[in-house]
Protein backbone atom coordinates (compact mmCIF):
# COMPACT_ATOMS: atom_id res chain seq x y z
CA UNK A 1 0.00 0.00 0.00
CA UNK A 2 1.26 3.54 -0.46
CA UNK A 3 1.31 6.26 1.65
CA UNK A 4 -1.22 7.71 -0.40
CA UNK A 5 -3.46 4.86 0.72
CA UNK A 6 -2.49 5.03 4.09
CA UNK A 7 -3.32 8.51 4.41
CA UNK A 8 -7.20 10.25 5.86
CA UNK A 9 -10.01 7.94 4.37
CA UNK A 10 -12.67 10.35 5.53
CA UNK A 11 -15.06 12.80 3.31
CA UNK A 12 -13.81 12.97 -0.73
CA UNK A 13 -12.36 16.05 -1.67
CA UNK A 14 -14.10 17.98 -4.58
CA UNK A 15 -10.71 18.37 -6.73
CA UNK A 16 -7.83 16.27 -6.53
CA UNK A 17 -4.78 18.30 -6.95
CA UNK A 18 -1.78 16.01 -8.56
CA UNK A 19 1.42 17.30 -8.70
CA UNK A 20 4.35 15.33 -10.41
CA UNK A 21 7.89 15.97 -9.40
CA UNK A 22 11.24 15.01 -11.00
CA UNK A 23 14.33 16.99 -9.51
CA UNK A 24 11.72 19.64 -8.62
CA UNK A 25 13.76 21.26 -5.79
CA UNK A 26 14.41 24.74 -6.76
CA UNK A 27 10.69 25.75 -7.48
CA UNK A 28 8.44 22.39 -5.71
CA UNK A 29 8.31 24.75 -2.24
CA UNK A 30 6.97 28.24 -4.34
CA UNK A 31 4.67 26.05 -6.10
CA UNK A 32 3.08 24.33 -3.34
CA UNK A 33 2.74 27.67 -1.07
CA UNK A 34 0.99 28.86 -3.61
CA UNK A 35 -1.23 26.23 -3.56
CA UNK A 36 -1.41 26.45 -0.08
CA UNK A 37 -2.95 29.89 -0.18
CA UNK A 38 -5.52 29.13 -2.51
CA UNK A 39 -9.02 30.39 -1.85
CA UNK A 40 -10.70 27.30 -2.35
CA UNK A 41 -9.61 24.98 -0.12
CA UNK A 42 -11.60 21.83 -0.74
CA UNK A 43 -9.00 19.69 -2.30
CA UNK A 44 -6.62 17.14 -1.68
CA UNK A 45 -2.83 17.20 -2.79
CA UNK A 46 -1.43 13.95 -4.12
CA UNK A 47 2.57 14.22 -5.33
CA UNK A 48 4.00 11.99 -7.44
CA UNK A 49 7.64 11.62 -7.20
CA UNK A 50 9.94 9.96 -10.18
CA UNK A 51 12.63 8.92 -8.44
CA UNK A 52 14.15 12.38 -7.75
CA UNK A 53 17.62 12.57 -6.14
CA UNK A 54 17.00 15.74 -4.40
CA UNK A 55 14.11 14.25 -2.11
CA UNK A 56 12.41 17.70 -2.52
CA UNK A 57 9.37 15.38 -2.48
CA UNK A 58 9.69 13.52 0.59
CA UNK A 59 10.86 16.88 2.88
CA UNK A 60 7.69 18.50 1.37
CA UNK A 61 5.80 15.73 3.02
CA UNK A 62 7.36 15.47 6.19
CA UNK A 63 6.48 18.74 6.56
CA UNK A 64 2.88 19.21 5.61
CA UNK A 65 0.75 16.18 6.70
CA UNK A 66 -1.56 16.92 3.94
CA UNK A 67 0.15 15.91 1.12
CA UNK A 68 -0.21 12.22 -0.33
CA UNK A 69 3.30 10.95 -1.10
CA UNK A 70 3.70 8.41 -3.88
CA UNK A 71 7.42 7.55 -4.68
CA UNK A 72 8.38 5.81 -7.87
CA UNK A 73 11.47 3.58 -7.63
CA UNK A 74 12.07 4.94 -11.19
CA UNK A 75 11.17 7.83 -13.33
CA UNK A 76 7.96 6.63 -14.88
CA UNK A 77 7.31 9.82 -17.26
CA UNK A 78 4.55 12.57 -16.49
CA UNK A 79 2.22 10.75 -18.38
CA UNK A 80 2.30 7.65 -16.07
CA UNK A 81 2.93 9.87 -12.66
CA UNK A 82 0.00 11.57 -13.23
CA UNK A 83 -2.26 8.37 -14.19
CA UNK A 84 -1.14 7.08 -10.50
CA UNK A 85 -2.40 10.00 -9.38
CA UNK A 86 -5.67 10.41 -10.51
CA UNK A 87 -6.37 6.72 -9.63
CA UNK A 88 -5.65 7.36 -6.10
CA UNK A 89 -7.12 10.61 -5.88
CA UNK A 90 -10.76 10.94 -4.73
CA UNK A 91 -12.02 14.28 -6.09
CA UNK A 92 -14.74 15.02 -8.50
CA UNK A 93 -12.42 17.04 -10.55
CA UNK A 94 -8.79 16.47 -11.33
CA UNK A 95 -6.63 19.45 -11.16
CA UNK A 96 -3.19 19.45 -12.54
CA UNK A 97 0.22 21.74 -11.94
CA UNK A 98 3.91 21.79 -12.62
CA UNK A 99 5.99 22.18 -9.90
CA UNK A 100 7.40 24.99 -11.71
CA UNK A 101 3.81 27.01 -11.68
CA UNK A 102 2.92 28.99 -9.15
CA UNK A 103 -1.02 29.34 -8.98
CA UNK A 104 -2.72 33.12 -8.35
CA UNK A 105 -4.90 32.25 -5.10
CA UNK A 106 -8.12 32.34 -6.96
CA UNK A 107 -6.62 29.89 -9.37
CA UNK A 108 -8.57 26.91 -8.07
CA UNK A 109 -11.69 28.71 -7.74
CA UNK A 110 -11.63 30.07 -10.49
CA UNK A 111 -11.81 26.91 -12.48
CA UNK A 112 -14.75 25.40 -10.42
CA UNK A 113 -16.34 28.84 -11.10
CA UNK A 114 -16.31 27.87 -14.70
CA UNK A 115 -17.16 24.43 -14.49
CA UNK A 116 -20.06 25.41 -12.51
CA UNK A 117 -21.45 28.26 -14.97
CA UNK A 118 -20.76 25.23 -18.03
CA UNK A 119 -22.50 21.99 -16.58
CA UNK A 120 -21.86 20.22 -20.30
CA UNK A 121 -18.15 20.69 -20.42
CA UNK A 122 -15.77 18.81 -18.06
CA UNK A 123 -12.31 20.27 -19.30
CA UNK A 124 -10.68 23.53 -18.44
CA UNK A 125 -7.42 25.26 -19.27
CA UNK A 126 -5.88 28.04 -17.58
CA UNK A 127 -3.83 31.79 -18.18
CA UNK A 128 -0.51 31.16 -17.98
CA UNK A 129 2.45 33.87 -17.88
CA UNK A 130 6.22 33.48 -17.86
CA UNK A 131 7.37 33.26 -14.11
CA UNK A 132 10.38 35.60 -15.50
CA UNK A 133 8.09 38.20 -17.48
CA UNK A 134 4.50 37.97 -16.25
CA UNK A 135 3.90 40.55 -18.77
CA UNK A 136 4.53 37.94 -21.28
CA UNK A 137 1.52 34.66 -22.28
CA UNK A 138 3.26 31.37 -21.42
CA UNK A 139 -0.14 29.73 -22.78
CA UNK A 140 -3.55 30.85 -22.91
CA UNK A 141 -5.36 26.97 -24.02
CA UNK A 142 -3.52 24.64 -26.48
CA UNK A 143 -4.01 25.20 -30.23
CA UNK A 144 -4.01 22.30 -33.34
CA UNK A 145 -2.92 23.65 -36.57
CA UNK A 146 -4.52 21.99 -39.44
CA UNK A 147 -0.76 20.15 -40.45
CA UNK A 148 -1.33 18.60 -37.19
CA UNK A 149 1.21 20.51 -35.18
CA UNK A 150 0.00 21.78 -31.86
CA UNK A 151 1.58 24.78 -29.92
CA UNK A 152 0.36 26.94 -26.75
CA UNK A 153 -1.52 29.52 -27.63
CA UNK A 154 0.09 32.86 -27.22
CA UNK A 155 3.35 31.51 -26.60
CA UNK A 156 6.10 34.60 -25.98
CA UNK A 157 3.67 36.80 -27.10
CA UNK A 158 2.46 39.53 -24.65
CA UNK A 159 -0.59 39.44 -23.16
CA UNK A 160 -3.32 41.32 -24.18
CA UNK A 161 -5.54 40.93 -21.08
CA UNK A 162 -8.22 39.03 -22.82
CA UNK A 163 -10.79 38.21 -20.07
CA UNK A 164 -13.98 36.24 -22.19
CA UNK A 165 -14.14 32.70 -21.51
CA UNK A 166 -13.78 30.56 -24.59
CA UNK A 167 -12.92 27.44 -26.44
CA UNK A 168 -9.51 25.72 -27.02
CA UNK A 169 -8.91 22.90 -28.73
CA UNK A 170 -7.30 21.07 -25.94
CA UNK A 171 -6.21 21.90 -22.03
CA UNK A 172 -2.34 22.18 -21.21
CA UNK A 173 -1.28 19.72 -18.51
CA UNK A 174 0.66 22.73 -17.05
CA UNK A 175 -2.13 23.89 -15.19
CA UNK A 176 -6.08 22.19 -16.23
CA UNK A 177 -9.12 20.87 -14.46
CA UNK A 178 -10.74 17.75 -15.98
CA UNK A 179 -13.48 15.51 -14.88
CA UNK A 180 -11.85 12.91 -13.37
CA UNK A 181 -14.45 10.03 -13.99
CA UNK A 182 -13.83 11.49 -17.67
CA UNK A 183 -10.26 11.71 -16.98
CA UNK A 184 -9.94 7.70 -16.30
CA UNK A 185 -12.55 6.67 -18.40
CA UNK A 186 -10.96 7.60 -21.42
CA UNK A 187 -8.07 5.94 -20.06
CA UNK A 188 -5.93 8.95 -18.75
CA UNK A 189 -2.62 10.40 -20.13
CA UNK A 190 -0.81 7.91 -22.80
CA UNK A 191 1.97 6.54 -21.15
CA UNK A 192 3.44 5.59 -24.15
CA UNK A 193 4.54 9.03 -24.85
CA UNK A 194 6.18 9.38 -21.53
CA UNK A 195 6.29 13.02 -21.67
CA UNK A 196 5.34 15.93 -24.26
CA UNK A 197 2.67 15.82 -26.03
CA UNK A 198 0.33 13.52 -23.72
CA UNK A 199 -2.05 16.98 -23.19
CA UNK A 200 -2.66 17.70 -26.61
CA UNK A 201 -3.48 14.16 -27.25
CA UNK A 202 -6.16 13.59 -24.02
CA UNK A 203 -7.21 16.94 -25.46
CA UNK A 204 -7.49 15.52 -28.87
CA UNK A 205 -9.17 12.62 -27.95
CA UNK A 206 -11.59 14.44 -26.03
CA UNK A 207 -12.48 16.18 -29.11
CA UNK A 208 -12.95 12.65 -30.66
CA UNK A 209 -15.53 11.90 -27.79
CA UNK A 210 -17.46 15.29 -28.56
CA UNK A 211 -15.92 16.86 -25.53
CA UNK A 212 -14.78 20.64 -25.49
CA UNK A 213 -11.98 22.59 -24.06
CA UNK A 214 -13.14 25.98 -21.79
CA UNK A 215 -10.21 28.58 -20.86
CA UNK A 216 -10.70 30.39 -18.37
CA UNK A 217 -8.63 33.90 -18.64
CA UNK A 218 -8.79 34.90 -14.75
CA UNK A 219 -7.78 31.24 -13.42
CA UNK A 220 -4.17 32.40 -13.85
CA UNK A 221 -0.74 30.69 -12.86
CA UNK A 222 2.97 31.41 -13.60
CA UNK A 223 4.95 28.97 -15.40
CA UNK A 224 8.92 28.88 -15.17
CA UNK A 225 9.12 26.72 -18.12
CA UNK A 226 10.74 22.90 -18.32
CA UNK A 227 12.33 23.66 -15.15
CA UNK A 228 13.05 19.49 -14.65
CA UNK A 229 14.19 19.01 -18.06
CA UNK A 230 16.84 21.19 -19.10
CA UNK A 231 14.61 23.65 -20.42
CA UNK A 232 11.87 23.71 -23.98
CA UNK A 233 14.42 23.93 -26.15
CA UNK A 234 17.01 21.00 -24.15
CA UNK A 235 17.65 17.99 -26.10
CA UNK A 236 15.47 15.57 -24.08
CA UNK A 237 12.71 18.34 -24.83
CA UNK A 238 13.09 18.41 -28.79
CA UNK A 239 13.84 14.52 -28.71
CA UNK A 240 9.89 13.73 -27.35
CA UNK A 241 8.39 16.78 -28.58
CA UNK A 242 9.11 15.73 -32.22
CA UNK A 243 8.68 11.95 -31.51
CA UNK A 244 5.11 12.47 -29.90
CA UNK A 245 4.20 15.17 -32.06
CA UNK A 246 4.47 12.66 -34.86
CA UNK A 247 2.52 9.91 -33.13
CA UNK A 248 0.02 11.62 -31.87
CA UNK A 249 -1.11 13.11 -35.60
CA UNK A 250 -1.13 9.39 -36.76
CA UNK A 251 -3.02 7.91 -33.43
CA UNK A 252 -6.10 10.82 -33.44
CA UNK A 253 -6.13 12.34 -36.55
CA UNK A 254 -9.47 10.80 -38.02
CA UNK A 255 -9.36 8.67 -41.69
CA UNK A 256 -10.30 11.45 -43.98
CA UNK A 257 -8.92 14.71 -41.96
CA UNK A 258 -5.57 12.00 -42.17
CA UNK A 259 -4.85 12.26 -45.48
CA UNK A 260 -6.54 15.70 -46.61
CA UNK A 261 -3.58 16.71 -43.70
CA UNK A 262 -0.44 14.49 -44.22
CA UNK A 263 0.65 16.62 -47.33
CA UNK A 264 0.34 19.67 -44.81
CA UNK A 265 2.01 17.79 -41.94
CA UNK A 266 5.23 17.02 -43.92
CA UNK A 267 5.80 20.53 -45.32
CA UNK A 268 5.95 21.72 -41.83
CA UNK A 269 7.95 19.40 -40.60
CA UNK A 270 10.59 19.96 -43.34
CA UNK A 271 9.97 23.62 -42.23
CA UNK A 272 10.93 23.15 -38.86
CA UNK A 273 13.66 20.74 -39.56
CA UNK A 274 15.36 23.77 -41.49
CA UNK A 275 14.61 25.94 -38.48
CA UNK A 276 16.39 23.67 -36.40
CA UNK A 277 19.32 23.74 -38.54
CA UNK A 278 19.73 27.46 -38.58
CA UNK A 279 20.07 27.28 -35.10
CA UNK A 280 22.13 24.64 -34.90
CA UNK A 281 19.54 21.72 -32.93
CA UNK A 282 19.45 19.68 -35.67
CA UNK A 283 20.49 16.52 -33.93
CA UNK A 284 17.85 16.14 -31.34
CA UNK A 285 14.59 16.08 -33.43
CA UNK A 286 15.93 14.61 -36.07
CA UNK A 287 16.26 11.75 -33.56
CA UNK A 288 12.97 12.40 -32.56
CA UNK A 289 11.41 11.72 -35.91
CA UNK A 290 13.34 9.18 -36.54
CA UNK A 291 12.25 7.24 -33.41
CA UNK A 292 8.72 8.26 -34.14
CA UNK A 293 9.15 6.46 -37.85
CA UNK A 294 10.72 3.52 -35.77
CA UNK A 295 7.90 3.23 -33.45
CA UNK A 296 5.33 3.74 -36.21
CA UNK A 297 3.60 0.68 -34.91
CA UNK A 298 3.09 1.96 -31.70
CA UNK A 299 1.48 4.80 -33.10
CA UNK A 300 -0.79 2.61 -35.34
CA UNK A 301 -1.86 0.32 -32.56
CA UNK A 302 -3.08 3.21 -30.64
CA UNK A 303 -4.97 4.54 -33.43
CA UNK A 304 -6.53 1.85 -33.65
CA UNK A 305 -7.55 2.26 -29.98
CA UNK A 306 -8.45 5.93 -30.10
CA UNK A 307 -10.48 5.59 -33.02
CA UNK A 308 -12.56 3.04 -32.49
CA UNK A 309 -13.50 5.47 -29.22
CA UNK A 310 -14.76 8.10 -32.01
CA UNK A 311 -17.99 9.78 -32.12
CA UNK A 312 -17.63 12.31 -34.04
CA UNK A 313 -15.89 12.93 -37.83
CA UNK A 314 -13.83 14.59 -39.46
CA UNK A 315 -15.50 17.27 -40.13
CA UNK A 316 -16.18 18.46 -36.46
CA UNK A 317 -11.94 17.86 -35.66
CA UNK A 318 -11.08 20.47 -38.53
CA UNK A 319 -13.61 23.00 -37.51
CA UNK A 320 -11.78 22.89 -33.55
CA UNK A 321 -8.23 23.50 -35.95
CA UNK A 322 -6.62 26.59 -36.62
CA UNK A 323 -6.09 26.42 -40.75
CA UNK A 324 -4.29 29.83 -40.65
CA UNK A 325 -0.64 29.50 -41.30
CA UNK A 326 0.16 32.74 -39.66
CA UNK A 327 -1.16 31.58 -36.53
CA UNK A 328 1.19 28.15 -35.90
CA UNK A 329 4.15 29.97 -36.79
CA UNK A 330 3.41 33.45 -34.86
CA UNK A 331 1.88 31.68 -31.98
CA UNK A 332 -0.96 33.24 -31.90
CA UNK A 333 -3.88 32.81 -29.56
CA UNK A 334 -7.10 30.75 -30.85
CA UNK A 335 -10.10 31.19 -29.10
CA UNK A 336 -13.60 30.86 -30.57
CA UNK A 337 -16.82 31.16 -28.52
CA UNK A 338 -18.01 28.10 -26.93
CA UNK A 339 -20.14 26.02 -28.90
CA UNK A 340 -22.76 23.58 -28.42
CA UNK A 341 -21.07 19.76 -28.44
CA UNK A 342 -20.76 18.49 -31.93
CA UNK A 343 -23.41 15.67 -33.12
CA UNK A 344 -21.90 11.96 -33.08
CA UNK A 345 -20.98 11.10 -36.68
CA UNK A 346 -23.28 8.80 -38.27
Amino acid sequence: MTRAAQKDKSKAPSVTVVLVTYEAGPTLARCLAALKAQTFSDFELIVVDNASKDRAAQTAEAADPAIRLIENAENRGFAAAVNQGARAGRGRWLALINPDAYADPAWLERLLDAAQAHPDVHAFASRQLMAGDPGRLDGLGDVMAAPGFPFRGGYGRKDDGRSELGEVFSPCGGAMLIDRGLFLDLGGFDERLFCYCEDVDLGYRLRLAGERTLVVPDAVVRHEGSASTGGPRSDFAVFHGSRNRFWVFVKDTPPVLLWVTLPLHLATTAVLFARHATRGEFAAPWRGLKAGIAGLSIALEARREAQARRKVGSLAIARAMTWNPLDLFLRRVVIRPLTRPPPPTP
